[in-house]
């Protein structure tokens, strides 16, 4: 049997019926029915969250290791940026003091691709959008570097090669070895107005006189090619070699050739021996160096077995005027 219900009329001071209608009748049901509903959603959410399928325990673990993942390769990319910008940095080091040329341009090197935004496909994604975009920027950064880095360290090895050959190029030691020679490197005759061994007058010598017994063995001064190998009435038997770079070294006064024109030599290699042909009045061997067609003094190429110091004191020496042994 139904329950009814009554309400007490102050009004009229008399017990009344309560009477409901349908319309709340269907308002109270669907109330229940919403809230019924909500529970239902929530705790199967609750559940989900706190006792997740097998399924779902898989996905969430993946979670986390993509979360740890990502983070060890964003830790790796600021560590290969810092790399990556030492690298260059050394590099612009080298080009500045070592080679004297300019390094990357700093714009170049920290610009970017311009025009429209290629990531726009990633900034689709609203949660995970920006972060994805700014992860493949940086490391097209790094790729676009590091491929500059390596075009730049290719330049490096071209320049570090043409400096090595132009070192081992240019005359650097003396056509005479020092334990070779009659009198100490500091009574050579030198380069400039020397007394006239035949005339007794000053005259331009354009060499240095490396006074050694006949047949003491002559060495290329630098590596370059033959370009004279014959007799004179002046240098008498002689050799010429051509190093490149605008220089050319001359070898005087000699009793034998060992070498021929068109011959590439090395440096510290026997090109002849010593001796007196030519207008000479005593074994030695007479040294020029020439810079772009011009004689040079060559005691600036005589740095072989020298310490600063002495290498100073032989420059000073050599520029006091004596007598020549040749012209």
């Amino acid at each position: 049997m139904r329950k009814e219900k009554f309400f007490y009329n102050i009004h009229t001071l008399k017990y009344e019926k309560v009477s409901v209608s349908w319309r709340s009748k269907l308002l109270k049901v669907f109330g229940f029915v919403c809230t019924a509903v909500l529970t239902a959603f929530l705790f199967t959410l609750a559940s989900h969250r706190l006792f997740p399928s097998p399924k779902e325990k898989v996905l969430l673990k993946e979670i986390d290791q993509l979360k740890n993942n990502y983070n060890r390769v964003l830790g790796d990319v600021d560590r290969l940026d810092k790399v990556l910008n030492n690298i260059q940095d050394r590099d612009a080091h080298a080009h500045r003091v070592v080679f004297g040329m300019e390094p990357i341009d700093k714009g170049v090197w920290e610009g970017g691709t311009g025009g429209h935004d290629q990531y726009e496909h990633y900034r689709q994604y609203k949660n995970s959008g920006e972060l994805m975009a700014s992860v493949q920027e940086r490391l097209d950064r790094l790729k676009r570097q590091a491929v500059l880095q390596s075009k730049s360290l290719d330049t490096i090895m071209n320049l570090a090669t043409e400096k090595e050959k132009m070192l081992a190029a240019i005359p650097s030691i003396k056509p005479v070895r020092s334990d070779k020679l009659n009198r100490s490197v500091q009574l050579l005759s030198g380069f400039g107005y020397r007394i006239h061994p035949i005339f007794k007058v000053p005259k331009m010598h354009a060499g240095i006189d490396f006074s050694s017994p006949q047949g003491t063995p002559i060495q290329a001064t630098g590596t370059g090619r033959v370009i004279k190998a014959e007799r004179n009435s002046g240098y008498g038997l002689h050799v010429v070699i051509d190093h490149g770079y605008g220089y050319q070294s001359l070898y005087g006064h000699m009793s034998r050739i060992d070498v021929r024109e068109g011959e590439k030599v090395v440096r510290g290699q026997k090109i002849g021996l010593v001796g007196s042909t030519g207008t000479s009045t005593a074994p030695h061997c007479h040294y020029e160096v020439h810079l772009r067609g011009r004689p040079v003094n060559p005691i600036h190429y005589c740095m072989d077995g020298l310490t600063p110091e002495q290498y100073q004191e032989l420059v000073k020496l050599a520029e006091t005027a004596n007598q020549a042994l040749d012209y």
